[in-house]
């Protein structure tokens, strides 16, 4: 009888193995995936604005991101530990009686203890030299586990893939998490109405766009950097309607959701359209960027044949 085969050990390669190309995840994974890296593009944002002494004054203002955060990524894990069929793991991690976290996993749990530390640091005008170093803590692994993160699901997606290609996941990802994490951020100032913040509401809605111009700019490289590796027809690819879709959800709807809001006080309704759209948008996309992975040639043979 054939020991059961773990699903951890068929989609890494951590352990040295050379496994078959990974399919793309359906849509609901792929959309927990990108809710759980908006929580930590959140956590980032957050932290990087408490270490320079922007952010609203007030514990509360502190604890509602860093709780919202908690809940985008908890849905995975959640999902993970319900052991769907879409969700089998989490950052590589089979959450079962007697299993050990992956690396990635480990990494990504370690980013809650400065987010504790900044959670019971955070009073009055948050100003406290540690509730700053300890935001500053948050924003780093944050950003440590984003990136590590995005090469191991470049690893599991597509094991073959071409350096050129995984070298650009990273920067795709820190700028979408940023992005979408800002948006949630901004969620919450907005729902909090708070006026005492150090930057002019202008200021975070001029910063948003910002990063969504940057965002369309590194998707865009990436995309065309596979599409001319991609052995499916190229206008295949390029006229996909879920792109257009895609772009509409992630760019189109929110930016037209900031420019209204900045001609009154926050619209929670507008703010939540923003943040909710954007996250149905990267999802879309990154399922979308999946399947063009799963049509590039296997560079695998060409690494053994220059080895050779």
């Amino acid at each position: 009888m054939k020991p059961r085969q773990s699903p951890q050990q068929t989609d890494t390669t951590d352990y040295g193995h050379a496994p078959l190309r990974a399919r793309p995840r359906p849509l609901p994974a792929t959309l927990l995936h990108v809710a759980g890296f908006d929580g930590f593009g959140l956590w980032m944002v957050l932290g990087l604005a408490l270490a320079v002494g922007v952010y609203p004054d007030g514990r509360g203002d502190v604890l509602v991101p860093i709780a919202l955060g908690v809940l985008l990524i908890a849905l995975g894990v959640m999902a993970a530990c319900a052991q769907s069929r879409w969700m089998p793991h989490w950052h590589g991690w089979i959450i079962e009686k007697g299993s050990r976290p992956t690396r990635d996993a480990l990494i990504a749990l370690a980013c809650g203890l400065p987010v504790l530390a900044v959670a019971g640091l955070a009073r009055g005008d948050n100003t406290f030299w540690a509730t700053r170093l300890s935001g500053a803590a948050m924003a780093l692994c944050s950003l440590c586990s984003l990136i590590i993160a995005a090469y191991a699901d470049a690893r599991r997606q597509a094991p073959g893939i071409d350096h050129h290609l995984a070298t650009q996941l990273p920067l795709s990802r820190v700028v979408s998490a940023t992005y979408g994490g800002g948006l949630w951020l901004w969620l919450c100032a907005a729902g909090q109405d708070t006026d005492t913040a150090g930057l002019h509401p202008m200021a975070w809605i001029v910063g948003l766009l910002v990063l969504a111009l940057l965002r369309g700019l590194v998707e865009s490289l990436r995309w065309q950097a596979a599409l001319q590796r991609a052995q499916t027809p190229r206008g295949r690819l390029e006229l996909q309607p879920g792109r257009f879709l895609a772009a509409l959800l992630v760019y189109a709807v929110p930016c037209v959701a900031l420019l209204l809001m900045s001609f009154d006080q926050g619209w929670l309704a507008l703010a939540a359209l923003a943040a909710v759209s954007c996250t149905v948008g990267m999802a879309t996309e990154l399922s979308l960027y999946d399947e063009a992975l799963a049509a590039l040639p296997d560079s695998s043979d060409g690494t053994v044949a220059r080895q050779r």
